[in-house]
This record gives C-alpha cells, structure tokens and sequence, in this order.
C-alpha cells in the first residue's frame, strides 16, 4: 500500500492537484472538521458505499492517526482499487479544517 505524509497531501492540495480524498472517521469526528474537499465514508460504511468513489486514479484514504485508513486501503486493494494511505491522518494535519 501507498503512503503519504499530511504535509504530502497538503501540499499536493496546494498545488490545485484534483485527488479523490475519503475521511473514514465516525460522524462525531468528522463534526469536529475534515480536509476540505474530502468525501465522509466511516470504515463500516465502505464495504456498501466504495462504489461512490469516482476511481479514476488512486483514492486517499484519511482517519484520525492512520489505522482505520489503513484498513480502508487493504480493503479497496482487494476491490481492485488504487489506493494511498494518508499517515498521521487528521492528528498529523495542520492544513485547514472544514466542519
């Protein structure tokens, strides 16, 4: 699995680079502020719900510290899916914030 740092995905969000971002946090996580443009799926939810993913190039995947975006990553690798691990997750990012 691919992996990304959030000062990776900050600065690739920076530079306008369109990318398919998914928090898989819980909804009380994500209430408290997420990656603005990122798409809310919880991890319990994917296995229903990854056929909203655009998948037109690999999708990044973000949680609070990395685990739980792990997870959703193996799980979309075994769908077929490319994917990109955000490490840190939201703990590490000190980018904006959209509630």
């Amino acid at each position: 699995m691919k992996s990304i740092t959030t000062d990776e995905l900050r600065a690739l969000l920076e530079n306008g680079r369109k990318i398919e971002l998914v928090d898989v946090r819980e909804d009380e996580e994500v209430a408290l502020g997420m990656v603005p443009g990122a798409k809310h799926i919880p991890l319990g939810q994917l296995p229903e719900r990854f056929v909203e993913l655009e998948n037109t190039g690999p999708v990044y995947l973000i949680c609070k510290a990395g685990k739980r975006s792990a997870k959703a990553c193996e799980f979309l690798e075994s769908q077929g899916i490319e994917t990109v691990n955000v490490e840190g997750g939201m703990m590490s990012w000190n980018g904006e914030a959209a509630s």
